[in-house]
């Protein structure tokens, strides 16, 4: 590895921050002569490995701390994991932001909520447009994705072009927009491309991605054959499967309601940039319930099997507007992100025990992926020929998988991973230098460190429990009365193993030399270790343990 040249300001440099090596929270930087520049901010889920988290977003530190040189935030597409992370994070980025029609009709719904539009600047691009942001010159280029006016950037600086592409795939028939369009790439690719960082998702799958009209074709014939209440859920901002839903409801002589507060607000968002306009008005949530069940649809949020949203609900029979059971179908009109199967999983377990019957991708044609496979793959490396291919969105085995097909198509590669400072320019490329990274767990609006202190102590509790004393000692540390022991997820309530706590706590506070008992300090971190090793013999656990000392 080369020697650092930290913040090199006569460069072109490469800075993933996020969603490089991982599956979400989409976070990149270039670096041009010394000016920053960043191209989407999304979240990500906690997953199994990370059961206190429910929504994970990279953490901005490094950007943060040199927003004076940060040009702006350019958002390719209106995916959660590419544009959901915007509210939390801008307040600490505070720049410019540039989006496509859709997504800034999306992001000023989320800016909204979090109080931000009056302070947040959102600059609307038309689709194909070109703006010159200190040293890059951006040009953008339609691409097909599961969203509506998904674009690639293509980067133009006085060190070299280079093709952002943010998610796409060669769909001939996306419905709702164009298809991607190839003649600008390959106009790109004649024009002499440095590097292409590019999707990997889907850099294991042979063949191609499918196009969304043969979903629609398809959810026609089957929600036409179906009986009972029919729920489709699908990626909210997925607004050609939604029309497609409706459109089979429709032809079927059912009315369509939403249920789920991101489905209305791609709605909103889909209709005000003049999508969605050959369908009738969605029936209100709060009277689905009172159609016929034969003649209702309901479109809903929940596919990745999110413990608040409305198909949890509805699976948990805890929904107040509407109810699932025996004769009635769920369609799952969508794919498992990795790291949710638990969860997805769970869902379809309880509407089966429902009486629900299940479809999902995995026996129907009801979904298809939203990234390129490796046929598409190889098209685009046709057009753009770039120079250097690097693979980003994916896990390090769709990089390496991806790396290994550029290869063969006569394109050098270069795998990085979050942190690394990849210089491009000037000489070959090569990781140069490290720069620090990181996960924040969204808590309720706060920011927290996912190896912080907080989530590590809420995991021990979950996987260990707490126990929780109350005790009472004179001026010369003699107990006073009974201490008070509770222990929430070890023993239930009053009970003789909660009472014998209290005991050995008494006693073994009472066997402590005088010295040690006059100190608060010394006290309550000796009435700890008592605790914490009665709960091990018994129970082989480690639980937190808190002591309230209170001295008489």
């Amino acid at each position: 590895m080369a020697a650092a040249v930290p913040d090199a300001a006569d460069d072109l440099a490469f800075i993933p921050l996020g969603g490089t090596g991982e599956i979400g929270m989409n976070l990149n930087v270039y670096r041009c002569d010394g000016r920053l520049l960043a191209i989407d901010c999304g979240i990500g889920f906690g997953g199994p490995e990370n059961p206190e988290i429910e929504v994970m977003v990279p953490d901005p530190t490094w950007l943060a701390e040199r927003r004076d040189r940060l040009d702006a935030l350019v958002i390719t597409h209106a995916h959660e994991d590419h544009v959901g992370a915007v509210a939390y994070l801008w307040p600490q980025l505070r720049c410019p932001i540039y989006a496509g029609p859709f997504v800034s009709a999306v992001l000023r719904r989320k800016l909204g909520e979090a109080g931000l539009l009056g302070e947040a600047k959102i600059t609307t691009i038309p689709l194909g447009g070109r703006i010159k942001l200190g040293p890059f010159d951006l040009e953008f280029l339609r691409v097909a994705h599961s969203v509506p006016e998904a674009q690639a950037v293509a980067i133009r600086t006085r060190h070299g072009l280079v093709v952002h592409t943010g998610d796409w795939k060669l769909d001939p028939d996306p419905l709702i927009g164009g298809p991607t369009d190839e003649a600008a790439f390959a106009r790109l690719g004649e024009e002499g491309v440095l590097a292409m960082v590019c999707d990997s998702t889907n850099a294991l799958v042979e063949g191609h991605s499918g196009s969304e009209a043969e979903v629609r074709r398809n959810l026609a014939a089957i929600i036409r054959g179906l009986k009972g209440r029919v729920a489709v859920t699908c990626f909210a901002t997925n607004v050609a499967r939604v029309e497609s839903i409706a459109r089979a409801a429709e032809a079927a002589g059912r009315q369509v309601s939403l249920f789920g507060r991101s489905l209305r607000n791609a709605e909103a968002a889909a209709r005000e940039c003049g999508y969605l306009t050959g369908l009738e008005p969605f029936v209100p949530e709060e009277e689905a319930g009172y159609i016929p069940d034969d003649s209702l649809l309901i479109i809903c949020t929940g596919s990745q099997g999110e413990p608040r949203s409305a198909l949890a609900k509805i699976a948990a029979d805890t929904h107040p507007a509407i109810a699932l059971g025996e004769g009635d179908t769920v369609i799952f009109s969508s794919r498992m992100i990795p790291g949710n199967e638990r969860g997805i999983l769970l869902v379809q377990d309880q509407l089966a025990r429902r009486g629900c019957q299940v479809m999902t991708a995995d026996d129907h044609m009801v979904h298809v992926s939203g990234h390129p496979a490796r046929d598409e793959l190889r098209r685009l490396y046709q057009l753009v020929k770039p120079k250097y291919a690097v693979p980003v969105h994916g896990e390090w085995r769709h990089l390496s998988e991806h790396a290994a097909l550029a290869k063969s198509l006569q394109t050098v590669p270069v795998l990085v991973e979050d942190g690394d400072v990849l210089r491009l320019s000037p000489g070959r490329p090569e990781v140069v230098e490290g720069v620090p990274t990181g996960r924040l767990a969204v808590d309720n609006g706060r920011l927290l460190p996912v190896s912080g202190g907080v989530l590590a102590a809420r995991k021990r509790m979950l996987f260990n429990g707490v126990v929780m004393a109350s005790l009472a000692v004179d001026s010369g540390g003699r107990v006073v009365g009974q201490p008070q022991v509770s222990a929430p997820g070890l023993f239930d309530g009053e009970t003789p193993e909660s009472a014998q706590l209290a005991a050995d706590l008494a006693r073994a506070v009472g066997e402590l030399p005088s010295a040690l008992k006059r100190e608060d300090d010394a006290l309550r971190e000796a009435a700890r270790s008592v605790l914490r090793k009665a709960v091990g013999r018994r129970l082989r656990k480690r639980p937190n343990v808190e002591v309230h000392l209170l001295r008489i």
